[in-house]
């Protein structure tokens, strides 16, 4: 019998970003990607971390110590981080976690999931999901477009239906981020000058 790898059918899930230092004694403000945060930030639950290469956390998990909800605010504090000095060293840090592939949050899916489905907008395929990038602020789809690449912000006002069974996702994107918007001051421009030819 062969053994089951155990990282065979586990993907890793983004659930959370620590945006500021709280207090003197280590915590951190989180901002949450996750609906289930007391059951993703229990005491021992282990994080890869998303840094920079040059952090001096690069390479490293962290594990929850506690969670706690202050003022409004949710706020972790972590194992080995015990003052303000050491949590400001993790701010902008990108949470990481080991989740079964068939354990999906709701409005959760993997990268996987999401490459290669079609983009959708008024009934018509404007272009194909290339892959997803994650950046600190929040995740982008690159949609290949033609002969360009689009960023789409994976935000529910932009992307408000994602079917992985359809293969589709739909976008109700902004004016201007699929094509180039017209050039107003030169329409404007073309009707002043044909005022003023018909003038003379």
């Amino acid at each position: 019998m062969v053994p089951k790898d155990k990282n065979q059918g586990k993907n890793q899930l983004r659930v959370g970003r620590l945006v500021k230092a709280h207090g003197l004694k280590g915590a951190l403000k989180l901002e949450l990607y996750t609906d289930n945060p007391e059951r993703r930030f229990v005491p021992g639950a282990e994080f890869t971390l998303q840094v920079p290469e040059a952090s001096p956390w690069h390479g490293k998990t962290v594990t929850v110590r506690e969670y706690r909800v202050m003022n409004g605010n949710p706020v972790v504090f972590l194992d080995d981080v015990d003052d303000r000095s050491a949590a400001e060293g993790l701010v902008r840090a990108i949470l990481w976690i080991d989740q079964d592939a068939d354990e999906v949050e709701d409005n959760a899916w993997f990268d996987h999931q999401l490459v290669g489905l079609d983009v959708v907008r008024d009934d018509v395929v404007i272009g194909r999901v290339a892959r997803v990038e994650h950046m600190p602020a929040q995740d982008l789809l690159i949609v290949k477009a033609g002969e360009q690449e689009v960023m789409v912000p994976f935000v529910e006002a932009i992307v408000p239906t994602v079917d992985v069974s359809a293969g589709r996702v739909i976008v109700t994107p902004p004016a201007g981020l699929f094509e180039e918007l017209p050039d107003t001051d030169s329409t404007e421009g073309a009707g002043e000058s044909t005022d003023s030819d018909a003038s003379e």
